[in-house]
């Protein structure tokens, strides 16, 4: 029998790495309740951050409370408002459907888009689903990344967030001078909250964060590293 080990500590960052930032999201509203709080982060220093969406939501409607029609555009809108809060003015949207089994040549077609999306943008930092999180649609996303990462031969530093399952990270950041900023651009998305106040589970996952070493004071966001090395200098004694 194999004996559990002590996972290692994960590193405490107060600052973001500089340079420029791509992010996937698989739902208008992941890049907001995963790395919302480094997005306002990176953008207070000067950063080019690019958001990529790569479903359209609308499954995000099982009551049909709103109108069909229009609701895609209702999600964008969302995402557009609730980036604009973090200072992120450039997103893209794919427009998948969501909530689907993917094929294979689903996959392929994601990762043809998302190589396309790395070459055109030219990131130093990539922002995606970690690899246990746990949905459906964000398992899709970090599929196509991680391939699109490795055919693009990305040479920079791609981090995985958290959204639906907490994971053991790499990296926390301190998010606490921008939580405002997130907590008020996952509000934008209204049409989610009205289902489930998600607002407030994320608000308690980055809470949570906090404990190792911000002694139970503030916010953190998590990542675990995906590709690339951690920048050292970042690297907060504890």
């Amino acid at each position: 029998m194999v004996e559990p080990r002590l996972p290692p500590a994960p590193v405490l960052w107060r600052a973001v790495p500089r340079g420029r930032v791509l992010v996937f999201a698989p739902h208008p509203d992941d890049e907001v309740a995963g790395p919302g709080g480094v997005l306002a982060m990176h953008r207070e220093q000067g950063d080019p951050v690019r958001v990529v969406v790569t479903t359209d939501g609308t499954s995000g409607d099982p009551d049909r409370r709103y109108a069909a029609g229009t609701y895609g555009e209702l999600r964008r809108g969302e995402s557009r408002a609730g980036l604009r809060l973090l200072g992120v003015d450039d997103v893209q949207f794919w427009g998948f459907p969501d909530g689907h089994v993917l094929a294979e040549a689903d996959l392929e077609l994601g990762v043809q888009l998302a190589t396309a999306a790395i070459a055109a943008f030219r990131p130093d930092i990539v922002y995606l689903p970690w690899e246990h999180d746990g949905h459906a649609d964000h398992h899709a996303a970090h599929l196509v990344v991680t391939r699109a990462l490795d055919r693009h031969g990305f040479g920079g530093l791609a981090l995985g967030y958290e959204v639906w399952n907490a994971m053991i990270p790499d990296v926390v950041v301190d998010v606490s001078a921008a939580f405002a900023k997130k907590r008020a651009a996952m509000l934008a998305h209204q049409s989610q909250i009205a289902y489930t106040q998600y607002d407030h589970c994320i608000s308690g996952l980055a809470a949570f964060r906090s404990q190792h070493h911000l002694h139970g004071r503030g916010y953190g966001e998590a990542f675990r590293r995906v590709r690339g090395v951690l920048p050292a200098a970042l690297a907060v004694p504890t």
